[in-house]
């Protein structure tokens, strides 16, 4: 067992909190500070990361895992917090995925790596591995909900607008502007809900908008994959950063797509084997309709200024029609399909589905759904990329490039 987090240690502790998605959490750890935690976000990337997962944690396990583990471990014996006086936090799902043991993981790494007294908070909504000093409140999942929107927003604005902008660096100056922004609004506990939300969701479009750029055509490339494959620049060995440097646009779709495809998969439970009565009730009828109106925000404010918005919940499941059933929900399931599916329409159709290697889920609904696909969109040009321990960063970039140089003669043919 791990060494619990008591309420006194909140005054006290630092908690460490790995990096999955770097705008999003830079938001979304404001919320922590609010109510009284304080927070490191790690941004420890070099190599000696994947080396001390490796140390404590087997190969055969996920990747992330072996990522996440090593990010905490790598932080505490380079000095990041006091390991005396610091606790851990990582999510825990569960449901069928290898993600819900991380946590267990984690307390055994920690263990072997000679910090035992390390507490190790479990992140997770259904009660699992509590702890005194940590609780999830109602407030608190306002906040990091609201910090979850604000992060696809400006992830979405900064994709259509940084590989074309004519001053270079402008949009990362101004996400980095806006999450100070967001930041102070939170610290005052006010100006970032409701009403307000709205009204900061026109601004940041007013002002992505407003930054100069070049009419020129670009390789539009998709990303998909599992959830932290996706969106960590650790795990995809900076994806996003290569296919920019490449001359491409990257479009990854919104995380608010993930958790509303989690959120809906009771549904579908209640259909298929009568489970969940009340939950899919509550779901189909009051709470799927209500965040359905964030999904509109997001829409209207991205169209106010002509930028492309991603597809609701709704939509996704209409893209699984004929191709992946929606009972399909182990990993990232149909989302993941439906992902691939709304790129391709919106005229991304060059993707690069992301995987930790060995995890059978994904490599279903991702490498099992090319041929499908193609066979629906003759000009679909997916490429699967495995990510492990083993696997060199200049293959898979080469395997990237193969793709990116038919996406290319694609355009050209396009363009005559």
């Amino acid at each position: 067992m791990s060494t619990p987090f008591t309420k006194d240690m909140k005054q006290d502790y630092t908690i460490l909190i790995p990096n999955m998605s770097p705008i999003h959490f830079e938001i979304m750890k404001a919320p922590f500070a609010l109510h009284g935690y304080k927070c490191i976000l790690l941004e420890n990337t070099s190599h000696h990361v994947i080396e001390e997962g490796l140390k404590y944690v087997h190969n055969d396990m996920c990747y992330p895992a072996l990522l996440v583990i090593g990010q905490m471990i790598d932080a505490i014996k380079n000095n990041v917090a006091d390991p005396d006086r610091c606790a851990v936090v990582i999510t825990q799902t569960g449901g069928g995925c290898r993600a819900s043991n991380y946590y267990f993981l984690l307390i055994k790494a920690l263990e072997k790596a000679g910090y035992p007294q390390i507490p190790v908070i479990s992140l997770n909504f259904q009660g699992m591995n509590k702890n005194p000093g940590f609780k999830i409140t109602i407030p608190m999942l306002v906040q990091a909900f609201s910090g979850l929107l604000y992060g696809d927003m400006l992830m979405m604005l900064s994709h259509q607008v940084r590989p074309y902008e004519v001053n270079k660096g402008e949009t990362d100056a101004l996400v980095k502007e806006w999450t100070q922004k967001l930041t102070r609004m939170y610290r005052k506990n006010r100006g970032y809900f409701g009403h307000n939300l709205r009204k900061n969701f026109n601004r940041m479009s007013d002002d992505f908008a407003a930054i100069k750029v070049t009419k020129e055509k670009k390789v539009k490339v998709g990303v998909v994959g599992e959830i932290y494959m996706k969106y960590a620049p650790l795990g995809n060995n900076s994806l996003e950063q290569f296919l920019e440097s490449e001359g491409c646009e990257v479009m990854l779709p919104p995380m608010l797509g993930f958790f509303l495809y989690g959120f809906s998969n009771g549904i579908k439970d209640h259909e298929y084997y009568g489970r969940k009565a009340g939950y899919a009730f509550f779901m189909k009828h009051i709470a799927l309709p209500y965040l359905h109106t964030f999904e509109k925000a997001l829409e209207d404010a991205l169209h106010r200024n002509g930028f492309l918005a991603p597809a609701s919940i709704k939509e996704l499941q209409g893209n699984t029609e004929g191709i992946i059933d929606l009972g399909c929900k182990m990993g990232e399931g149909w989302l993941l399909t439906a992902e691939m599916v709304e790129l391709i329409e919106k005229g991304y159709s060059n993707i690069v589905c992301t995987q930790p290697f060995g995890c059978l889920p994904n490599h279903i609904v991702a490498k099992g759904m090319i041929r499908p696909l193609k066979e629906r969109y003759p000009e679909s040009n997916i490429v699967p990329i495995d990510y492990d321990p083993s696997a060199t960063k200049v293959n898979q970039e080469n395997r990237i490039k193969l793709m990116l140089a038919v996406a290319r003669e694609n355009l050209d043919k396009q363009s005559e």
